[in-house]
């Protein structure tokens, strides 16, 4: 089953994929607690497109898309960058160098690789797409 859902890039939308992304996981054999790890690694990217990319321009848009397979779920994230930004260039540091270093941001795309089993990212034509899948047991 494939659920799908296009909204665009304002604060108050970040909820709403929340609860999209929330309610097709309720559908699968996941405990509660792997379905706040999935919301929350599909939020931090989400978060990140909305707030670094578009800055939160309401005439942008993202795409998430959820597919379960029989051992797997697959997480699509689609934007439209027409930023100078390459995501797919971007290196990401130990969370040992990020407290050394005090920043404030980083530790999200960190969290996100934890939780999930696989990351990709695609960039085309002005488009990134962030694959993220995660294995799920047979119980």
């Amino acid at each position: 089953m494939i659920y799908y859902y296009k909204i665009n890039c304002l604060p108050k939308n970040l909820k709403l994929i929340r609860e999209f992304v929330t309610s097709a996981l309720r559908n699968m054999p996941l405990s509660d607690i792997e379905i706040n790890q999935l919301v929350l690694a599909v939020d931090e990217i989400c978060t990140n497109l909305m707030v670094h990319t578009h800055h939160y321009n309401p005439n942008n848009f993202i795409e998430v898309s959820i597919s379960q397979f029989p051992e797997a779920i697959q997480f699509e994230i689609i934007d439209k960058n027409i930023t100078d930004f390459d995501i797919t260039q971007y290196k990401f540091s130990g969370m040992t160098k990020i407290i050394q270093e005090r920043r404030k941001g980083g530790l999200g795309l960190l969290l996100v690789h934890k939780i999930m089993d696989k990351v990709e990212i695609q960039r085309e034509n002005c488009q990134n797409t962030w694959r993220l899948l995660k294995t799920i047991s047979q119980n």
